[in-house]
């Protein structure tokens, strides 16, 4: 079973290349952020058509998370975050894909930014994950199989980022964040791609300025992370790099994880 994560960076302009990547890869569960598109407008029957089926929650412009599971629809559990009933924010979906190895509980996130920092944006960032914590400390208590994937915006650590001095002020790298997702390892997640590239230096990320894709001066901010009565059967995982290097590229590409049946 091959999950993977792709912030697509508004769906609308990166359809083709999307449906390029599902055709060339065949992922059987496909986490996308980033949809940057009306709930209405989703483009659910491209997404059929490639053999797809699909929960969404959209949002005008800016956030959107979408499930996508092969050849049948994933069980929406839940479309938003605990913890607060006035975040509006389409950042949060989770699904139940039944019929790989009994089932599989998928939560899909687009962790808010949070820069500048400090201020009102980083503060609303760290109390998302106080919030994902919290919801995470659930998932692990019902001892399901669970994998939450997506766009975390926080960078483990400077082996996750080209030249990390220059990144010490960023909310994406600041001391709060870094120690929160720690805290999530802590507790029995596994960060799917750090295990199985334990001392290499690999990217998710690379904004469009002077060239830092060709250069490779990236970040690895896309994640996916394992419970613990999921990731024993952890056998690979990898980033889809050469998507970046495509005509009308998001800025991410995808990550993904393999895992036995």
């Amino acid at each position: 079973m091959k999950i993977a994560s792709f912030n697509v960076n508004g769906i609308t302009a990166r359809l083709p290349n999307l449906l390029r990547w599902l055709a060339e890869t065949s992922p059987d569960v496909a986490c996308l952020q980033e949809l940057k598109i009306p709930h209405d407008r989703f483009p659910e029957a491209a997404i059929r058509e490639a053999g797809y089926g699909v929960i969404w929650h959209g949002q005008k412009s800016f956030n959107g998370v979408a499930i996508l599971a092969r050849g049948a629809d994933p069980v929406e559990v839940r479309r938003a975050l605990p913890g607060d009933p006035d975040d509006l924010h389409s950042r949060y979906i989770e699904g139940r894909i039944e019929g790989q190895a009994g089932g599989v509980l998928v939560g899909c996130l687009y962790l808010p930014n949070g820069n500048p920092a400090p201020g009102p944006k980083f503060d609303y960032k760290l109390g998302w994950l106080r919030r994902l914590e919290s919801h995470a400390e659930t998932l692990l208590a019902g001892n399901s199989p669970v994998v939450l994937a997506g766009d975390y915006n926080v960078i483990p650590t400077e082996l996750d980022v080209f030249a990390p001095e220059r990144w010490v002020d960023d909310a994406l790298f600041r001391p709060e964040s870094r120690e929160a997702f720690a805290r999530l390892l802590a507790r029995g997640w596994t960060d799917a791609l750090r295990e199985t590239h334990p001392e290499e230096r690999i990217y998710t990320f690379w904004d469009y300025f002077r060239n830092h894709f060709g250069n490779d001066r990236g970040l690895r901010i896309d994640h996916l992370l394992l419970s613990p009565s999921i990731a024993p059967r952890l056998v690979a995982a990898g980033v889809d790099r050469a998507v970046r290097g495509w005509e009308k590229a998001s800025d991410h590409a995808p990550t993904w994880a393999q895992l036995a049946d």
